[in-house]
């Protein structure tokens, strides 16, 4: 055989290779188009909804409480603020509180301005002038008390000692997993047995889970809320302790479970 005939055996084998790949890539091509605009992902599902609730008893109730102090001096006022919070920290810890459980949630030091008169002259009266006269220094702290007994009378008893701003009581659960996924379990299980249910009704077998949702909300427990003014918190008379229940609260699990069918 000689070298031309070698090139158009070569030559040929080549156009026949290049018709071969290009048949391919049609034909795979031409079964793509039946997809276009057509979701890829399992079509054979059914989607249910399950709610589960679960109830427990709070066990911590938190208040808080701000003091306020304004002085020509940043020092002047953060000497005055430090004296009053400490004062009511050591009530709170005086009544059993500890130290794990008492947080400062803000200290915040800020300019203090007043607007003063200006002097009217015959055909003008200018604006009131913004004058420094001092600074603000506020701290807020929050309180956690675990033993509900004396909850009333820790929140009552600080409005007492010269803060201002009491805020709460709250009541809630300090550690609220366990409820949740109690809450959880009942919604799974209700969602389960209604896609058995569904599955049974329309002649189709459950494979398996393809996606899982779920949100939660929870009914607080109560809140019993009381704001002191400044005149009230140096007031020395004791507000008597308030009577509060705590109630109860209920966590509630809502799931979407959807199942691939057969």
């Amino acid at each position: 055989m000689n070298i031309q005939e070698k090139f158009w055996k070569s030559a040929s084998l080549a156009c026949l290779l290049l018709v071969i790949f290009l048949a391919v890539i049609s034909i795979k091509e031409l079964k793509s188009i039946g997809y276009v605009g057509k979701n890829l992902q399992t079509t054979n599902t059914i989607s249910v909804e399950g709610t589960g609730d679960a109830v427990t008893i709070p066990d911590i109730a938190t208040f808080s409480f701000m003091v306020t102090e304004t002085a020509k001096t940043v020092a002047d006022a953060q000497t005055q603020a430090t004296a009053k919070i400490d004062n009511a920290l050591k009530a709170v810890k005086d009544a059993g509180v500890d130290d794990k459980d008492i947080q400062t949630i803000s200290y915040n030091i800020n300019p203090h301005y007043e607007y003063q008169g200006v002097a009217c002259s015959t055909n003008y009266c200018p604006q009131d002038k913004q004058v420094l006269t001092g600074y603000d220094v506020s701290e807020s702290i929050q309180v956690k008390v675990r033993d509900l007994a004396k909850a009333g009378t820790i929140f009552s008893s600080i409005g007492s000692i010269g803060v201002q701003n009491v805020n709460g009581l709250n009541f809630s659960v300090d550690k609220p997993d366990a409820v949740q996924a109690e809450a959880r379990a009942k919604a799974i299980a209700n969602a389960q047995a209604k896609a058995d249910k569904l599955a049974d009704q329309l002649g189709v077998s459950l494979v398996r889970i393809t996606s899982f949702n779920e949100s939660t909300g929870g009914r607080p427990g109560v809140t019993y809320g009381m704001a002191y003014s400044s005149a009230r918190a140096m007031d020395s008379v004791v507000v008597p302790a308030p009577a509060i229940p705590t109630g109860e609260q209920k966590v509630t699990s809502d799931v979407t479970i959807t199942y691939e069918i057969k």
